[in-house]
């Protein structure tokens, strides 16, 4: 694991990423963005998201998301996608996502990630296990060499 990432893995660009010219139609990244997120939580956090949204009626929308598009990806590229977070409140998170390729980063996001009643749609803060494995994949990333 990379030093001060929480989640990270690779991902082969495919044919239904990309448009007729050849690269990934760009919206295609934010779908990607959102597996990527979904698989952390299940897969890192054990949290997965269908327990969250069905079971607990707690949502994570995202409240914020700011996109740098810095490199086209074609298919077939192996883009390595490396998460990490940049701040814990108390409702909320930031997290930092790099797509990278072997020529550098391809398109990176600032996204907050907001907690809410499904219920009332309000923020509510983070409930105390997810407050907890969230921690904990912060502390183990700090940690990582």
């Amino acid at each position: 694991m990379t030093p001060g990432i929480a989640f990270e893995r690779e991902l082969v660009v495919r044919f239904g990423h990309c448009d007729p010219a050849g690269i990934v139609f760009y919206p295609r990244y934010f779908e990607m963005l959102n597996d990527l997120v979904e698989d952390w939580f299940s897969q890192a956090l054990s949290m997965p998201f269908a327990q969250l949204i069905v079971e607990r009626r707690i949502g994570l929308p995202t409240a914020q998301l700011d996109t740098r598009f810095k490199r086209v990806s074609r298919i077939g590229d192996r883009l390595r996608q490396c998460l990490r977070i940049e701040r814990l409140g108390g409702s909320s998170l930031q997290l930092a996502v790099a797509f990278n390729g072997d020529d550098g980063c391809r398109v990176e996001f600032a996204q907050v990630l907001v907690c809410t009643s499904l219920d009332t749609h309000a923020p509510q803060p983070l409930p105390a296990d997810l407050r907890a494995a969230l921690e904990r994949a912060l502390a183990h990333a700090q940690e990582t060499p």
